[in-house]
């Protein structure tokens, strides 16, 4: 992230350390991670302890500090969804994305998470990409997920 746009973003919240949540998500939402370089000049320019930077990013689930592919992809593995089938679409993605649960494709397109509750739980099994919800989710309809996914990368 260039050092305008964080500036950019670090003005946009007035320069505020109260304000670090926010703006941590507005830099993971722009780098799909919390890159150290970032993180660092935020310390530097917000005038708090790096220490303090991390203790927020480590202690949010939703935060990552390592590189994320362009495609989120996260799967519910509460009790609701596993009992609907939650781990076998995971087996599924795994085959198909060749990665494990918290891994990135080597080509930096898919990141695939479980995570414990969605809280959608009636739709179950539920995935979601990209920030939109899918449920009832099956082996065809993550195909045809995939299979857009796919194209759209083209």
């Amino acid at each position: 992230m260039s050092a305008e746009t964080l500036d950019s973003i670090l003005e946009r919240y007035d320069n505020n350390p109260a304000q670090l949540i926010p703006i941590l998500q507005d830099v993971q939402r722009a780098e799909n991670y919390l890159p150290r370089e970032s993180l660092e000049l935020i310390a530097e320019k917000l005038a708090i302890p790096i220490v303090r930077i991390y203790a927020v990013a480590t202690f949010y689930k939703a935060f990552s500090l390592k590189p994320r592919g362009k495609h989120i992809i996260q799967v519910c593995m509460g009790t609701a969804c596993h009992v609907r089938g939650g781990a076998r679409i995971v087996d599924k993605m795994v085959r198909d994305l060749n990665i494990k649960p918290g891994g990135t494709t080597k080509d930096m397109k898919f990141t695939l998470e479980t995570v414990n509750c969605l809280g959608a739980c009636a739709l179950g099994p539920i995935v979601v990409v990209d920030g939109e919800y899918h449920g009832q989710m099956n082996p065809p309809k993550w195909d045809k997920i995939y299979k857009t996914l796919n194209k759209t990368e083209g």
